[in-house]
């Protein structure tokens, strides 16, 4: 399927489906690796009428991803694209993209998705792709050890940031941002709990920004409407 024709990369092309506010909903895939809590957060946020979404597709990097029962129960097209049976990372990736595409995603979510993205894929979906990573950016980028970084650095502060994916690793523009304090009895196993519950907040909040058409990127700035 042909990429989208919108001469604005931030307005979708709604899916003519609508959900229970009478609102077109936006077609997303949603890529993860492990648990899929947060996939599992916009699901139960679609299931409620609350988020103006439709997933398309379900795709994990891994075998193992638990996180696919949340998909496959719903009777939500999932599949694995392991590393291991391809040669090259980019025809991995390049089949990821083609599924995509195939479904109709307007929107790429990353949520808990271990691996980066070649600039191929990346460039198949220009400012449509949107990560979460936990911390808030800049700090503590990259890596998949950012609240254990954020313990030893000893910050009182850290959170969760969702962004737009460019080829910067977990530099692209900001999108939404959630604080958590850091308490001085956490474990990193406590922190990332608070963070995951704020995850749990922030994700669906930005994926509703986007398909109500609100966000507006400026340079790096990321504008709300």
């Amino acid at each position: 399927m042909a990429e989208s024709e919108a001469t604005d990369p931030l307005t979708p092309a709604l899916s003519p489906f609508e959900g229970a506010r009478g609102r077109a909903l936006l077609p997303i895939g949603v890529l993860i690796s492990g648990n899929g809590t947060n996939l599992d957060a916009i699901l139960q946020r679609c299931d409620q009428g609350a988020l103006d979404a439709d997933i398309r597709v379900v795709i994990a990097n891994r075998d193992e991803a638990a996180g696919l029962e949340h998909s496959r129960r719903r009777g939500i097209p999932s599949h694995v694209f392991a590393r291991n049976e391809y040669a090259e990372r980019i025809a991995q990736q390049r089949a990821m993209a083609d599924c995509l595409c195939e479904r109709g995603v307007e929107l790429v979510v990353l949520a808990g998705f271990d691996q980066i993205l070649v600039p191929e894929f990346v460039h198949r979906f220009p400012d449509r792709i949107i990560n979460l990573h936990p911390s808030l950016l800049p700090a503590f980028p990259g890596g998949m050890h950012a609240v254990r970084d954020a313990l030893q650095y000893g910050v009182k502060v850290t959170g969760c940031s969702v962004h737009f994916a460019t080829d910067d690793l977990d530099g692209g523009p900001i999108i939404a941002q959630e604080a958590v304090p850091v308490v001085d009895e956490d474990t990193e196993a406590s922190l990332l709990a608070r963070i995951h519950e704020a995850e749990h907040r922030l994700l669906p909040a930005a994926i509703q920004l986007y398909a109500e058409g609100r966000l507006r990127l400026e340079g790096r700035r990321v504008r709300v409407g």
